[in-house]
């Protein structure tokens, strides 16, 4: 056992010590796994990997889906001797009947246990779990509900729990699993994670033989590719070595970034995107104190120090101040990657919490990285939330679990952002979870929107002069947000394409017509949130910070 991954022995330990005979394995389940072989591993699913390292010692062993009906893995002469079944008598496929089946065995192996003294070693294995004894909806489904109270009964009856029966519910989230089975106390609920750089290594090291040209340029460093791909899950990185070896390619160091990126996408199923690091705080316009402070905690994140670093940012300002952009730039500073969390509502009744319960799997598989949740305030949910079924709340309850663990300081930090932070539940922004809060502002001088408006031009090959400032000066914008900047400097380009204007005369025409998007209104508003979240004054330009005061 020593050997074998941590969750592995959890398990044996719990049975061992009689505290958990019941065990709902969620989280990376289905993957392959190392089973030791020859002085080197082979790739299993869950089930063989179980049968060949836990279940060793049981007579008996039966599985159960939806899909293969009820069968008997180990101990057919075994369990042929119990006087219900029948010589050829065909198993149920029907769940009902599967687990009345299952429960009246188990009581049978007790009964003769109690009679006999022979005690008979069997384990159930249910196979996605969830497809048989779902969450039911409303709790009205008596017919579930039965189910479910005689898959809990393994855990809790005494006659059962007395006699050596080990039972296994396998499920990816345990959202999906009725409530009155994942929420069991008697029953151990183990998380079986995704294969960290430890194991990977050990995996590379007993396949390298196997993909010789694939792993070839990483003989004596194989620590080097499985810590860049941690995170993706065996299925796809067995997937990536057959196919790079049957190209003849070999996996490089610029490979790497990409590979995973793409594997831990793919296993996402569309949950969560990496944001590409192109740029860096450079890129920044402005907004000194905020990359000063940025720039600090990545120096204290890559030397380990932890005491200071957040838990979490919060960027809020006005529609179009960039906010996006900011994490664009952080994500190619830091050296790390920044995963965006997509959307994960699912009009199904139990798949959000599921799809919720896959994004914190794969997020703790990465190691360090940047979570970006965009449009927070209508993303986190709220602590209570009418009309979606209890969904939102849901939502907020596992979101505000997640974000104030502890254990994930200086592993994962939260960037939430929002034009409306005051939407966002007061729970979620306390200290603990975002600990600094990072207001966002449009330009406050005309020097500041000139200085970006050329900026935007210079990336499209248009060069505005330092002097074209006093010329243009009365025409910069009040408040001009790096979006409308943007939509100018387009609007530049094109004229000096299709007029043949200098681009001096092209940016005084444009700025002639120039129309905000947002209302003065809007932006006050905004600015007056953003301004009042502020965790910092250094952050709030001297000209601003009056509007903090302002109601909202």
């Amino acid at each position: 056992m020593a050997t074998l991954p941590g969750w592995t022995s959890e398990i044996a330990g719990q049975y061992e010590s009689l505290a958990a005979s019941q065990f709902v394995l969620h989280g990376n389940v289905g993957d392959l796994f190392a089973l030791p072989e020859n002085g080197g591993v082979r790739l299993a699913g869950l089930e063989d990997y179980l049968l060949e390292t836990l279940l060793t010692g049981f007579d008996v062993v039966l599985t159960y889906d939806l899909g293969n009906g009820l069968r008997v893995v180990r101990g057919q002469k075994v369990f042929a001797q119990w006087p219900t079944y029948g010589a050829g008598q065909a198993l149920p496929r029907v769940p009902r009947e599967a687990v009345d089946l299952l429960t009246h065995y188990a009581r049978f192996l007790s009964n003769v246990r109690r009679v006999k003294g022979e005690a008979v070693k069997a384990a159930f294995i249910l196979r996605e779990a969830a497809l048989s004894i779902p969450a039911a909806p409303g709790g009205l489904n008596n017919d579930l509900n039965a189910m479910a109270l005689l898959v809990r009964a393994w855990a809790s009856e005494t006659a059962l729990t007395d006699h050596p029966l080990a039972t296994f519910l396998i499920t990816e989230n345990l959202n999906d699993l009725h409530p009155l089975v994942a929420g069991d106390p008697r029953s151990a609920n183990i998380r079986v994670p995704l294969p960290g750089p430890e194991e990977l290594v050990t995996v590379f090291t007993a396949l390298a033989g196997k993909y010789p040209v694939a792993l070839g340029s990483w003989a004596g460093k194989l620590e080097v590719p499985a810590g860049q791909l941690a995170g993706a899950s065996l299925v796809s990185i067995q997937s990536l070595l057959r196919t790079k070896e049957y190209r003849k390619e070999a996996i490089t160091e610029q490979d790497l970034a990409v590979l995973k990126k793409e594997l831990v996408e793919k296993d996402s199923q569309g949950l969560i995107e990496f944001i590409e690091p192109k740029r860096t705080l450079n890129d920044l316009h402005g907004q000194e104190a905020i990359k000063e402070w940025m720039r600090q905690d990545i120096a204290l994140w890559r030397q380990g120090d932890l005491e200071a670093m957040p838990m979490g940012y919060l960027l809020c300002g006005p529609v179009g101040t960039g906010k996006t952009f900011m994490v664009e730039c952080l994500a190619g500073e830091a050296g790390v990657p920044v995963v965006k969390m997509k959307n994960f509502r699912d009009k199904w009744v139990g798949s959000t919490e599921g799809n919720l319960e896959k994004i914190f799997r794969l997020l703790h598989a990465l190691g360090r990285c940047y979570v970006f949740i965009d449009e927070a305030d209508q993303a986190l949910g709220k602590r209570n939330q009418d009309g979606d079924s209890g969904v939102g709340g849901r939502v907020y309850s596992m979101m505000a679990k997640e974000m104030s663990d502890s254990s994930n300081r200086g592993k994962i930090v939260w960037i939430l952002a929002s034009s409306r932070p005051d939407l966002i539940e007061v729970d979620l922004k306390r200290p603990g979870r975002v600990d600094v809060k990072i207001p966002i502002f449009p330009t406050t001088t005309p020097e500041e929107g000139f200085q970006l408006i050329r900026a935007l031009c210079k990336r499209r090959g248009m060069v505005l002069e330092a002097g074209d400032l006093e010329v243009l000066r009365a025409r910069i914008p009040d408040w001009l947000t790096p979006g409308a900047a943007e939509a100018l400097a387009v609007k530049v380009y094109r004229m000096v394409k299709t007029k043949q204007l200098t681009p001096q005369a092209a940016l005084a025409e444009a700025l002639e017509t120039y129309q905000p998007a947002v209302s003065r209104e809007t932006m006050e508003f905004q600015v007056g949130l953003a301004v009042s979240e502020a965790s910092d004054l250094s952050f709030v330009p001297e000209s601003l910070r009056h509007f903090g005061n302002a109601e909202g």
